[in-house]
């Protein structure tokens, strides 16, 4: 075993593919192949499963691969030190639903930590492709909600997919409406003073399932219901048709503004967030970064 096949894997991993991966690393495919074909054979295990469609870490690929970012880590900071080498890029990739305090989080990270160099991914997506992001750990980190509703279904999936969720904090349910929507003023409201309003909800593709869906009370009929896929898109026409969507509560005025206001719903719901992990992998010093800073915005919001 030797670093630069450390390095391949890591590559791979982040690419999505061996083919893009090889052209990052300028090598051909190829030698690529062969490099990684005589790791597991050394190591006596697979770290890549190989299907018609590409290919994805193996269980004991994910395990390999969290070792392998510690050394290839610990022996840049041996060269930085010592060799005065340049630093490599920082690397880290996080999927979530579409929550302004996770983008936050990223923000006060990069401020703080971020150096001359880093390739940083944030996907606000679908439920079901966060939980493939951080299953072929395409992200290290994901970040969702369980509720009464779907909590057993979505735990039963993320124990078969090897995941571990992490509670972040519990939330009751609130509702996002333009400051000028009549119900802005309001203490609070019931579903049935929502009935007239448009429902905004986050499409979840063709995994539309109730159980992947990123509102509560998603079950109950809407008169007027739109689906989008993004959260401008959904600030928008929270203002333009006085709409409303169903959340944790809390805003971020520095990304959001002023005009979207927070109302809490009378529903005797709770809403858990959390980050999701592969079982298998260890968190590298960015992941943990990014985690301390979303705990610190939530401690401040919360």
């Amino acid at each position: 075993m030797n670093l630069q096949q450390l390095k391949y894997v890591i590559e791979i991993v982040r690419s999505g593919s061996m083919n893009e991966a090889a052209r990052r690393l300028y090598i051909s495919q190829p030698s690529l192949s062969k490099a990684i074909k005589n790791l597991e054979e050394e190591l006596g295990k697979t770290i890549f499963t190989r299907t018609s469609t590409g290919i994805t870490l193996s269980p004991d690929g994910a395990e390999f691969l969290g070792y392998a970012r510690q050394v290839v880590e610990q022996v840049e900071l041996l060269e930085r030190r010592y060799f005065n080498t340049a630093p490599s890029p920082q690397l880290f990739s996080v999927s979530t639903q579409h929550y302004a305090f996770a983008v936050n989080a990223l923000v006060e990270m990069i401020k703080k930590h971020g150096s001359d160099k880093y390739q940083f991914t944030m996907r606000e997506t679908r439920t079901y492709e966060i939980i493939e992001d951080v299953k072929t750990l395409r992200s290290e980190i994901g970040i969702l909600y369980v509720s009464l509703f779907n909590e057993k279904v979505m735990m039963q999936l993320l124990k078969e997919e090897g995941l571990e969720f992490n509670l972040l904090f519990k939330a009751s349910p609130h509702i996002f409406v333009s400051s000028q929507n009549p119900l802005a003023n309001r203490s609070s409201v019931t579903l049935e003073d929502l009935e007239d309003y448009p429902r905004l909800t986050f499409e979840q593709g063709e995994y539309n399932s109730f159980y992947y869906s990123e509102e509560i009370f998603s079950t109950i009929p809407s008169k007027k219901s739109i689906q989008v896929s993004d959260r401008a898109t959904l600030f928008n026409l929270l203002i333009g048709l006085n709409g409303y969507t169903i959340s944790t509560g809390i805003l971020s005025a520095d990304l959001n503004g002023s005009n979207i206001i927070s109302v809490p719903l009378e529903e005797g719901e709770v809403i858990s967030v959390g980050w999701i992990v592969h079982k298998k992998a260890q968190l590298s010093r960015m992941a943990k970064l990014y985690l301390e800073e979303l705990e610190r915005i939530i401690e401040f919001y919360v």
